[in-house]
C-alpha cells in the first residue's frame, strides 16, 4: 500500500472513531457526493472551524472510497448502506489521500515541504503503475498523465485534507503561497485522471488566488451555504442520543444536559440550525466534565492574535459580547485570508472564519461558555485593551465585596468605573449598562452561571447568578434601575418573588442557600 495512493491510513484512523463509544454516524454525506464524480461539479471545498470533524469526514470518505481496503464491515453498519448506490461504489477507486499538515523532518522551507508530498506520491505511481514508463523527475501531475494515457481508466478520487495549514507556517512566504496554489492548479484544474475531489480546511479557496486557479471548486463555508451544514457538528438531536449513551455508560454524571448546551452550543448554519462544537462534546463525555476542550493554545492569545493591530476598533463591541449582546457585523469571509486586518468588519469576518465567534442575522456574538472562557482570560490580562481591561481587573474585589454585603467597597467600584470614562457607561441604555456590569462581574464567571433576563416567578430578572463551582453558595440578583431608588429596586425583587429561581426544583438543581 502506498504512501498516498491506495493508503490504509484512513481507514486506520476512521475505525478507531467508528469504535468509539461517541461515535456519531454521518455517512449520508456520501449519498450527495457520489453523484458528482466524474461530472462538472466533481471538486467540493468545504471549509468549517477547527475541531469540527473536518478530518474525521476526510477519512470516511477515503476509507469508503478507496479500493487499498476492505472497509464494508464498517459502512453496511452505517446509514450509507441504504443507498443503491452503495455496493456499486464502495471500495471501488484508486483514491491519493493526503494530509498537508504533515512536515517533514525538521521543516524549515516550502521546497521541503511540498518537496516530500511529490516524491512520496511519485514512489506510489512508480510502485502501482510500473506499465506507465514514469521518469521520476516529472512533476507529479505528469506523471498521472502519463499513467492516464496508459490506462484510461486509472482516475483518481483526491481527498485533500487541510488544504491551508501550510500558510499558518511562519517559513511561508507570499511566493510560496502562490506556488503553493499553482500546485494544486496543476494538480487539478483541467485534469483527465481527477474522477472526484474533496478539499477541506479552514480558510476559503476563492479569493485566495490572484486569478482563476482553483474555481473550478465549489465551496462550502458554514456562513454561506445551506448544503453540507448537517455534516459538520453535532446537531440538537445528535447531541441528545449521544447524551443518552453517557447516562448509559456514567454512574455518577457530573455533566447535565443543559451544560452541554450552555458549554458547546451556539454556532449556527446558514439554514439556521444550531449545531455543537463536535470534539469538545465528545471530549466532555468521556472526561465526564463541562471544560474548554476546544483549543489547546495558550489561555488567550489565538484570540488576541486577530485584534492586537487594531484593538480600538473592536474593543466596545468585545464589551457588549461578553454581556451577551449581538452586535451586527459584515461578514466577509475572505477577510481571514490577510493578516493585515484593518476595521472592526474584517477583523470579526477572521474571528467568525476561525471559529470564535458565530454569525447569525447579520450579527456577531459569542457563541458558547467554552470560548466565553477564552475571551474572559483575555479581558483579564491584556491591557491594551484599557478601560475594558481595568474594570475586569476589578470583578474579583467586586464579587468577594458583593457576597460580603460590602457596599462601600462595591460603591467604590462603580465609581471607579465612572471615573474611567467608559464609552459604554451610558446610563440611559440598558444594554451598555449591562455590559458594564458584565465586566465588573466578570471574575463572577468562575463559579457562577450568569443569566440575563432570565424568567422568574412574575417577570424577568436583569441579572441572576446561579452557583456552580459551590453549589451551596449565595445565588446573586442584580436589578438595575434608572430614576430609582435601591429600596425599589428590592421591593421589586420581592414583588416579583424573583429569590424563588433558587427554590423548588431549581433549589434542588443548584442547591442555593436562601440568602441572596
Amino acid at each position: 500500500m502506498g504512501n498516498y495512493l491506495d493508503s490504509r491510513d484512513a481507514f486506520t484512523t476512521y475505525t478507531e472513531v467508528f469504535k468509539s463509544p461517541y461515535f456519531v454516524d454521518k455517512s449520508a454525506i456520501l449519498e450527495t457526493l457520489i453523484p458528482r464524480i466524474g461530472t462538472t461539479e466533481k471538486f467540493v471545498c468545504v471549509t468549517r472551524p477547527r475541531r469540527f470533524g473536518k478530518s474525521i469526514m476526510a477519512n470516511m470518505i477515503a476509507a469508503f472510497f478507496s479500493r487499498g481496503c476492505d472497509s464494508r464491515d464498517i459502512f453496511s453498519r452505517l446509514d450509507i448502506a441504504g443507498m443503491s448506490a452503495y455496493t456499486e461504489h464502495i471500495n471501488r477507486y484508486p483514491v491519493i489521500s493526503i494530509s498537508f499538515n504533515r512536515l517533514p523532518k525538521r521543516c524549515v522551507s516550502f521546497d521541503a515541504y511540498i518537496s516530500r508530498i511529490e516524491q512520496k506520491l511519485t514512489a506510489d505511481l512508480m510502485e502501482i503503475y510500473p506499465q506507465a514508463g514514469i521518469d521520476p523527475d516529472d512533476a507529479v501531475w505528469d506523471i498521472l498523465k502519463s499513467v492516464y494515457n496508459t490506462d484510461p481508466t486509472a482516475r483518481f478520487i483526491f481527498v485533500l485534507d487541510e488544504w491551508d495549514f501550510i500558510f499558518h507556517r511562519d517559513f511561508i512566504t507570499e511566493n510560496d503561497k502562490k506556488a503553493y496554489i499553482d500546485f494544486l492548479s496543476n494538480l487539478l484544474k483541467d485534469q483527465p485522471y481527477v474522477d472526484f475531489a474533496y478539499m477541506t480546511g479552514i480558510l476559503p479557496v476563492a479569493k485566495y488566488s490572484s486569478g482563476s486557479e482553483l474555481n473550478m471548486f465549489l465551496e462550502y463555508t458554514m456562513a454561506s451555504e445551506e448544503m453540507f451544514c448537517s455534516d459538520f457538528g453535532f446537531t440538537e438531536s445528535e447531541v441528545a442520543l449521544l447524551y443518552e449513551k453517557f447516562l448509559q455508560r456514567q454512574k455518577n454524571s457530573e455533566v447535565t444536559r443543559e451544560g452541554l448546551k450552555l458549554w458547546y452550543d451556539g454556532y449556527c448554519t446558514k439554514s439556521g440550525e444550531r449545531v455543537y462544537n463536535p470534539r469538545s462534546v465528545v471530549a466532555s463525555l468521556t472526561n465526564n466534565n463541562l471544560g474548554n476542550y476546544w483549543t489547546s493554545a495558550g489561555p488567550y492569545d489565538e484570540i488576541y492574535y486577530y485584534i492586537r493591530h487594531n484593538t480600538a476598533a473592536v474593543r466596545d463591541d468585545l464589551a457588549r459580547m461578553i454581556s451577551g449582546t449581538p452586535v451586527p457585523a459584515k461578514v466577509r469571509e475572505y477577510a481571514a485570508t490577510s493578516m493585515s486586518l484593518t476595521n472592526k468588519d474584517e477583523i470579526f469576518s477572521a474571528m467568525v472564519v476561525y471559529g470564535f465567534l458565530s454569525f447569525e442575522n447579520g450579527c456577531v456574538q459569542i457563541p458558547n461558555r467554552e470560548l466565553m472562557e477564552k475571551f474572559k482570560d483575555m479581558l483579564q490580562k491584556e491591557a491594551s485593551l484599557g478601560y475594558i481591561y481595568e474594570l475586569a481587573g476589578q470583578s474579583e474585589r467586586m464579587l468577594r465585596a458583593t457576597l460580603a454585603k460590602d457596599t462601600e467597597t462595591m460603591q467604590q467600584i462603580l465609581e471607579f468605573a465612572h471615573n474611567t470614562e467608559v464609552p459604554l457607561l451610558n446610563y440611559n441604555h440598558e444594554t451598555d449598562l449591562a455590559a458594564v456590569v458584565n465586566l465588573v462581574y466578570l471574575a463572577a464567571r468562575d463559579s457562577y452561571r450568569i443569566e440575563r433576563e432570565d424568567k422568574a416567578e412574575i417577570g424577568y430578572v436583569d441579572f441572576i447568578f446561579y452557583p456552580e463551582t459551590d453549589k451551596k453558595a449565595d445565588g446573586i440578583i442584580l436589578e438595575l434601575k434608572v430614576d430609582h431608588t435601591a429600596d425599589e429596586a428590592l421591593q421589586q425583587i420581592e414583588n416579583k418573588k424573583y429569590a424563588l429561581n433558587f427554590e423548588g426544583k431549581l433549589g434542588e438543581r443548584f442547591g442555593c442557600r436562601n440568602r441572596v
